[in-house]
């Protein structure tokens, strides 16, 4: 038996999975958490690793399950090919990533990373750069503004910040 990529329909990796399974299709799909401002609170949400992609075991000889019902599985978009040969996956690479998932689900990634550069979108000081301190609490984080020309230490909301890229 060798695994396979399926290739999904946007944001219906989770969907996709589920039908798989219940057809009695052996699939993999990796997960990351994620955290996520939801109405100003800070709550940590699972989103797929590689977005749009999942991974099945199918068996390649005569004797095996047929793929014919992958194509109109709910969510699936196509098995992933390279020509007309169905794109491999090595059973190691498939086990080093549920070993790395293991990891990686302890710790969520967060939303804003010490020492990252924020900008303020609301309140009196909105519109100024600040560097990301930390998280203080659910939904309060601690910046650094250059106030009069020495750095100064707020308290704001979360979703009061933004990333700039």
């Amino acid at each position: 038996m060798d695994w396979y990529v399926i290739h999904t329909k946007p944001r219906q990796e989770a969907r996709a999975f589920v039908n798989l399974n219940s057809q009695g299709y052996e699939c993999y799909l990796p997960e990351l958490g994620k955290q996520r401002l939801h109405r100003g609170a800070l709550e940590v949400v699972q989103e797929p690793l590689f977005p749009r992609y999942l991974f099945i075991r199918l068996d390649s000889t005569q004797s095996g399950k047929s793929w014919g019902p992958i194509r109109s599985t709910l969510g699936v978009s196509r098995l992933v090919t390279f020509g007309f040969e169905p794109a491999r996956v090595d059973s190691e690479l498939i086990d080093l990533l549920k070993e790395h998932a293991k990891i990686i689900q302890t710790e969520p990634v967060k939303i804003h990373e010490p020492g990252q550069r924020v900008l303020i979108n609301e309140g009196p000081f909105a519109g100024i750069e600040a560097i990301f301190e930390m998280d203080d609490g659910e939904s309060r984080a601690m910046v650094l503004i250059d106030l009069l020309s020495k750095p100064t230490r707020l308290k704001l909301p979360l979703a009061n910040l933004s990333q700039i890229r």
